[in-house]
């Protein structure tokens, strides 16, 4: 079968673009028709020149945030609550949404559901798009007649990571732009300001302070190889960049991430909040617990606690209980080992794993809060160095050179 773009007008006159694999052209005109798609064009995908935002898609931009998801999650909670046919609901979907991918996707999900397929199987054709985890869940859904429920804890669930997310990135906004300022004033004074005094400081012969002379063979260092560190720096990211996307290198930087003073903490109590959320969400809506596990290890975001996650459900697979597995994979406080226990032996497990995630979702709020004074003494003490090495870098030989003018006077 071969793949086919077309355009075309609906019922109502609305334009309509996607995809569709057909034998022939004819087949796919067919099918629009059957679809209620008057057909305007239609083409071979593989002879249509690729726009550039085309090519930009497949370099993953326009992909849809977070924010998308969960205006979907929520607007479909809405569609199955209020009893409307699930294909009609899509399609005012597929209309009115403004992400070009995802309007491609329901498209496309669309024209599944039209073949026989159900709704999760056609979601899973998007893999980019829609996670294992939200997969699994509209699959629950839709083979227990709860979808409505499915789409309201996804939406729950992914506002939830939206936040955190937004509030992480907004505590860290202010300590990034101070350490970039300080770079971009360090660059400045080292490569333009540095060589007009040293001509100057030169005057000193050797009575040159070693601050001065520091700063001065690090401006002429720069300043006689600054290509080479430019180019050094870019094959650095670069090579850097390939060693994460390797599977060793991602889980030795997943560590690394974690172990980040401040920062990783927090990260750590941030993926752990969304582990836990996520645990509780499966295993509410039914999944077994060894599944609710593999797509956690899928979905967490961190190599190196996806790795522990994968050896708690081997140890659950091999007959341990959670609790006593997830001590051995060694990623939970006590706190809540003892928690997970109590849920164990009074079969209130999912609802303590919401206590949970909402114990580690208060933590991550109490460090957001208190984030920036946290990181306030060690940006302190940065600017602080910084500044005394330049001012003694720049002083120390004008004092030198007044005091020898006075003493010649």
């Amino acid at each position: 079968m071969s793949d086919f773009r077309y355009r075309g007008r609906s019922g109502r006159g609305d334009l309509i673009t996607g995809r569709l694999e057909a034998e022939t052209i004819d087949a796919v005109a067919s099918r629009l028709l059957n679809l209620g798609i008057t057909p305007l064009e239609i083409a071979p995908a593989a002879v249509e020149g690729a726009s550039f935002s085309e090519l930009m898609q497949r370099f993953g931009a326009g992909r849809p945030s977070t924010a998308d998801l969960v205006l979907f999650a929520r607007q479909m909670y809405s569609i199955t609550k209020a009893g409307l046919p699930l294909l009609r609901g899509l399609r005012g979907l597929a209309q009115s949404t403004h992400n070009a991918l995802l309007r491609d996707a329901l498209h496309d999900v669309l024209q599944s559901l039209e073949s026989g397929r159900d709704f999760a199987t056609s979601l899973a054709r998007h893999p980019h798009i829609f996670s294992a985890l939200f997969i699994s869940m509209v699959r629950v859904g839709e083979s227990t007649g709860t979808l409505d429920n499915s789409f309201l804890r996804l939406c729950e669930y992914l506002g939830q990571d939206q936040e955190v997310q937004d509030r992480v990135k907004s505590a860290i906004r202010y300590p990034m732009i101070v350490v970039g300022v300080i770079g971009i004033a360090i660059a400045v004074i080292t490569v333009f300001v540095i060589p007009n005094f040293a001509p100057l400081f030169k005057t000193l012969g050797n009575d040159i302070p070693m601050p001065t002379r520091i700063i001065m063979g690090t401006s002429d260092f720069v300043r006689a190889h600054g290509i080479a560190l430019v180019l050094g720096t870019i094959g650095a990211i670069f090579g850097l960049r390939r060693y994460i996307a390797t599977e060793p290198g991602r889980y030795r930087w997943d560590r690394f991430k974690l172990n980040v003073p401040v920062l990783g903490e927090l990260l750590n109590l941030s993926v752990l909040s969304r582990v836990t959320r996520s645990l509780a969400i499966s295993l509410e809506a039914g999944l077994p617990m060894i599944q609710a596990l593999t797509l956690l290890s899928r979905s967490a975001g961190n190599e190196f606690l996806a790795e522990r996650l994968i050896r708690l459900r081997d140890a659950v697979e091999r007959g341990d209980a959670l609790s006593r597995a997830a001590s051995a994979a060694g990623i939970f406080p006590p706190l809540v080992l003892q928690m997970m226990i109590v849920g164990e032996e009074t079969g209130e497990l999912t609802r303590l794993l919401e206590e949970v995630s909402g114990f580690y979702q208060r933590e991550v709020d109490y460090r957001l809060r208190n984030l920036t004074a946290m990181l306030e003494p060690i940006l302190i003490v940065g600017v602080g160095g910084m500044v005394l090495i330049l001012a003694l870098g720049v002083f120390l030989p004008m004092w030198n050179m007044i005091g020898k003018v006075g003493h010649v006077g």
